[in-house]
């Protein structure tokens, strides 16, 4: 590490668990020789970053925030090298210098006083490791969707932002977008009255539908520490296939297409009830359908029936026909349906709808990315905050669970309990294999 300032024995570091990943409280602001650069901000108005999993989504949101004038990118970390030399190369290139520091391990990154915000974009199963890391640091965090990998990932992420004070904005950056903003507004404003049924149809990848069988003796390749790569998950001899995407259909790493889309359609679901810190469901039947081997786990065909309070019916799908892709709110007036493609409703005049002064105006964000950095500044929370990132997975969890054990859930959303049913409620988390813990 560089810090003259601070120094630690690297070894005994490493060997501590990651509630002693650092000790940061507040941002630190660095010198100008360090983060002068004509045209940028004056370092005291500068946001100093680490990337945390610089694979393919965690490289895109890194190239968001090097257009940043105001943020700053100083170390990148990944467990596969050529992720990470691939990244240094990016951020070396974009400010003209070879100062980018690369790690395998993420403590070191966290660790380092001079860097203010994360941006974490690992598999889901080290989410809460690294973000909860993070957050204990004094770190602000923006955060791939899902938040956690476990519902019970999730309530030690939300709790952990809470606890410490920190800013964090989730990847769920459909709240972003104008036509999701404007189909929330309709629903929220009683443009059709009150909602008595919710439709969400989540894509499937088609490699999820595909058997691949596990074959034995399989070597990872030189540049990747794949033991740190499972990490606090069940281990499970390397498989090819796992990496780097489709370690998702696997459910020791991921959550399949309903927690990889649950975090995008399902939130905006939320968002245009108002459930953003409550997700109040009372019942969940999910059925699903599994590949008989190989090593892809997750359902590739699931429906998911839930009822919340107040009657209202929702359903969430992939793979079904007779649920259409997106976000869609049925009431006694109409309905509002919308998603990446655009937006569509019933009558037709409520997509030019006007909302009065004293109607509800949600916020305008200026870009998900953009916004994050703004709230780190002002210390305001994001529309996508820890607390409601683990509501919007909620449903996906749940599901997910119902699914697996063949049966209908009962849910307390007040307490967060499964209802009288032990074998399902032991499903809410997973335990992080020695030496992990949070």
């Amino acid at each position: 590490m560089e810090e003259k300032k601070g120094e630690f024995n690297r070894r005994n570091f490493l060997r501590t668990a990651l509630v002693t990943a650092g000790v940061a409280a507040v941002p630190w602001i660095i010198p100008a020789r360090v983060l002068g650069q004509e045209g940028r901000p004056a370092p005291s108005n500068m946001i100093t970053m680490g990337c945390v999993g610089v694979g393919g989504q965690g490289s895109g949101n890194m190239g968001s925030f090097l257009e940043e004038l105001d943020c700053r990118v100083l170390a990148v970390c990944d467990v596969d090298r050529k992720n990470l030399e691939n990244a240094k190369r990016t951020v070396d290139k974009k400010y003209g210098n070879n100062d980018c520091k690369a790690y395998t391990d993420f403590r070191e990154l966290i660790a380092r006083r001079d860097i203010d915000v994360v941006s974490m974009a690992t598999p889901d199963h080290w989410h809460a490791g690294v973000s909860v890391a993070a957050l204990k640091a004094g770190k602000d965090v923006y955060g791939e969707k899902p938040i956690g990998h476990t519902l019970l990932d999730g309530r030690a992420i939300a709790d952990a932002a809470r606890r410490y004070g920190r800013v964090w904005q989730t990847g769920s950056w459909q709240r972003a977008g104008r036509d999701f903003r404007h189909a929330a507004e309709l629903v929220l404003n009683g443009r059709i009255g009150k909602v008595h049924t919710i439709e969400v149809g989540l894509p499937v990848d088609g490699t999820s539908t595909k058997n691949v069988p596990f074959k034995p003796g399989q070597t990872p390749p030189p540049q990747l520490d794949y033991d740190f790569w499972v990490g606090p998950a069940p281990y499970l001899p390397y498989q090819e296939e796992y990496l780097h995407f489709v370690w998702r259909w696997n459910l020791n790493f991921g959550g399949g297409a309903i927690l990889d889309w649950v975090g995008h359609h399902q939130d905006i679901a939320h968002w245009g009830m108002g459930w953003d810190k409550t997700a109040p469901i009372e019942e969940v039947e999910g059925h699903g359908t599994y590949m008989n081997q190989g090593i892809y786990t997750a359902a590739y065909r699931f429906r998911v029936e839930m009822k919340y309070r107040g009657g209202v019916h929702c359903v969430l799908a992939g793979n079904e026909p007779d649920i259409r892709g997106g976000t869609k709110w049925i009431g006694p007036d109409g309905w509002v349906w919308v998603d990446r493609g655009g937006i569509d409703t019933e009558p037709k005049s409520l997509l030019k709808e006007i909302f009065g002064p004293n109607e509800i105006h949600l916020y305008r964000s200026p870009g998900h990315e953009r916004e994050f950095l703004d709230c780190v500044k002002s210390r305001k929370e994001t529309l996508a905050p820890a607390e409601t990132a683990h509501r919007s997975a909620t449903p996906g969890h749940l599901g997910q669970i119902s699914m697996l054990v063949g049966r209908k859930l009962r849910w307390n959303s007040d307490t967060e309990e499964i209802i009288e049913d032990p074998e399902a409620s032991r499903m809410l988390g997973i335990p992080m294999r020695a030496p992990w813990s949070l």
